[in-house]
């Protein structure tokens, strides 16, 4: 069964007639409404993620992600064959907002796994939590997203990715504590994620006793990054700082990368990103850049290795190479926790078809306790952090450069502040 990109006119047509006879002859539905799949229909989970532009890699290998996940559960949850809906989001506020709109017009859809990036939440969480649906990211990972003061238009989002107040304090540690780096200077790129993950980092390498020198903005479509790195070179009393951190997407941090040796006074700065540059594109982008440079991501050591082996000889059967990104076993253990809190509330009626009370799956989404995953065991908190905070730096090999399809990504972190 192919599952990328099923939705049609005559297969959402035929499940909209059934999804509103929900509540006509079985339970009655919550405050948040319900769906009724049919003897004969499937089960409609909907993706949403980065799907085409520069960082398409992160939402293919989510992507990937899910669908391995749905075809190790025989591609069917009690009894009903699986339809997966994707919407491309873009990385965007806009795009975020756009996919989302789409997603909450289809109530044949039970829940969602995504989306990519924190803009795209920001953009399209409303309108996702007031359609009563819930959504399960995989690598959205801005922390105030799962913030105690986040409020009600977030309360259908829930993550299996870490939060970022972890990642910018393992980068601050790993610059001050392991490289012995006294001065930083960061970069963000305007998105919601790279503004608050360099402005942690910068907050917890401070309050270790070193010095936040500069901290710039460029913009996503910016080529030419001299004038910021320029600047940046005489930040610190006329000098350049030691490390230069920036946590943002693949184009504009390939252009940083492969310019900041032009620039005077920054060839032996450390470059350091995050797990937005973890990508083969990125590596193509910066070049001879990117050699040398570390990078904050999950540490894939620390997930269960007997699970996480099988699934990456799934993954390469499925996409014909290594992965493409770092989150696609967090997207596998997010539809994996989404269909067994399907399988856990959903009302088998007499007739083979199923009730599900969208207030009912969330609830159970949110009780989600002791799951054993591919990324570790996951407890859901009350704001729906999910995952594991198993945080590591790898640093990017010439042969990696080189062969980015064969060399990439390492086989293992250099650090994970043990």
């Amino acid at each position: 069964m192919k599952l990328r990109n099923l939705g049609v006119v005559a297969f959402t047509a035929a499940l909209l007639v059934t999804a509103c006879q929900a509540g006509s002859s079985g339970p009655t539905p919550g405050p948040l409404g319900a769906v009724t799949v049919g003897p004969n229909d499937p089960v409609n989970i909907g993706f949403w993620g980065v799907l085409s532009g520069d960082n398409t890699t992160l939402g293919q290998d989510s992507q990937y992600g899910v669908e391995i996940a749905i075809k190790d559960a025989g591609g069917k949850v009690l009894g009903h064959d699986i339809h997966l809906t994707s919407e491309d989001a873009l990385c965007t506020p806009e795009g975020g907002a756009t996919a989302a709109q789409k997603l909450a017009a289809d109530n044949t859809i039970v829940g969602l796994i995504g989306p990519n990036c924190s803009d795209e939440v920001v953009g399209g969480i409303k309108t996702i939590s007031d359609a009563g649906m819930t959504t399960i990211s995989m690598s959205a990972t801005r922390p105030a997203l799962t913030d105690a003061n986040r409020g009600p238009d977030y309360a259908g989002f829930l993550r299996t990715a870490h939060s970022d107040a972890f990642q910018g304090k393992t980068v601050a540690e790993f610059l001050y504590n392991q490289l012995h780096l006294t001065t930083l200077a960061t970069i963000h790129d305007g998105s919601a994620y790279a503004q608050a993950l360099q402005q942690v980092a910068a907050d917890n390498f401070t309050s270790l006793g070193g010095t936040v020198c500069d901290q710039e903005a460029v913009s996503p479509t910016d080529t030419d990054m001299k004038p910021v790195l320029t600047k940046i070179s005489t930040s610190c009393n006329g000098s350049a700082p030691q490390a230069v951190y920036y946590p943002i997407f693949i184009a504009a941090g390939g252009f940083i990368s492969s310019q900041m040796s032009q620039v005077a006074g920054m060839d032996n700065v450390v470059k350091i990103g995050s797990d937005g540059l973890f990508s083969p594109d990125f590596l193509t982008a910066a070049g001879q850049g990117a050699v040398g440079m570390y990078l904050s991501s999950p540490d894939f050591t620390q997930f269960d290795q007997t699970k996480y082996k099988a699934f990456l000889d799934e993954y390469k059967a499925m996409s014909g190479g290594n992965p493409l990104s770092i989150f696609h076993a967090h997207a596998y253990d997010a539809t994996g926790m989404l269909l067994a809190a399907i399988q856990k509330v959903a009302v088998e009626q007499s007739d083979g078809s199923l009730f599900i009370d969208r207030q009912a799956l969330r609830d159970a989404l949110y009780a989600t306790k002791d799951y054993k995953g591919i990324t570790g065991t996951l407890s859901c908190t009350p704001t729906g952090d999910c995952g594991a905070h198993i945080i590591a730096v790898y640093q990017i090999t010439a042969d990696a450069v080189a062969d980015p399809s064969t060399n990439w990504p390492p086989a293992a972190p250099i650090w994970n502040g043990q």
